[in-house]
């Protein structure tokens, strides 16, 4: 199982939000660079990058800030956040991204979101679907969590599988931030209903306990910003578990 630590950048800094609210942001550094290379450090292989600001508006506003990211270590980048078009896609994999990571547009623009992903392969782009729990049914946000699509996750799931999809990131929105422990109940019935989809968690991780129990249901990845940045999972402990992984 991997652990994907997080950088979430709101005007060049690194900040987290509290269930997506920019009303409600935690700064941690104004040097993000330092913050990569303390998890390059880790025995971890990947790094997830949000452009929060690109989420909210659609511009890239911290693209510069990314590209030193990318060139700074050898962590393989993924990156969300404002990444709306096949140009910027094709930009990103050409300038050090792995993965981008696609949220809106994948959930109101299904097919030409297959379209990247058979234009520059599945391990190129992760979907990133992130919902609100109404009466036990996943419901889709969008537009940096500001939107209802009143779509269910399972109905773009089942689209998405049919059209070559491999890689999600799934965020339940009331744990993102809160440190209340990850969907466990969400993530064991996407695996269950989609089991070569390659799962990313993400949401409410607030110790190493909680990896452990993720990978006990069987997700392949974790991602973890705030417990991380908090100290909360501590560098010793990444390594203990990736080793025994």
């Amino acid at each position: 199982m991997k652990i994907i630590p997080a950088i979430d950048l709101h005007d060049g800094k690194c900040v987290r939000l509290y269930k997506g609210d920019f009303g409600k942001v935690t700064h941690y550094s104004d040097q993000p660079l330092e913050i990569a290379r303390t998890y390059a450090a880790l025995s971890v292989d990947d790094l997830h990058i949000v452009d929060l600001d690109g989420a909210r508006t659609g511009s890239q506003q911290n693209a510069r800030v990314v590209r030193q990211l990318c060139t700074a270590t050898p962590l393989a980048v993924q990156l969300g956040g404002g990444i709306r078009d096949s140009e910027r896609v094709k930009y990103w994999l050409e300038n050090g991204v792995t993965r981008c990571v696609v949220g809106s547009v994948a959930i109101s623009e299904p097919e030409r979101v297959a379209a990247w992903i058979d234009s520059f392969g599945p391990d190129s782009i992760v979907l990133a679907l992130d919902v609100t729990i109404d009466e036990g049914d996943p419901v889709l946000a969008t537009h940096g969590w500001t939107q209802s699509s009143g779509l269910s996750l399972w109905e773009l799931l089942d689209r998405y599988s049919r059209l070559g999809a491999k890689h999600l990131l799934c965020t339940d929105i009331s744990r993102d931030g809160a440190m209340s422990g990850p969907n466990d109940e969400l993530y064991a019935e996407i695996l269950r209903r989609y089991p070569d989809i390659r799962l990313q968690a993400s949401g409410g991780v607030r110790d190493i306990g909680d990896i452990a129990r993720l990978k006990e249901i069987g997700v392949p990845a974790a991602i973890t910003g705030k417990a991380m940045l908090d100290g909360k999972i501590s560098a010793e402990e990444v390594d203990s578990f990736l080793q025994s992984a």
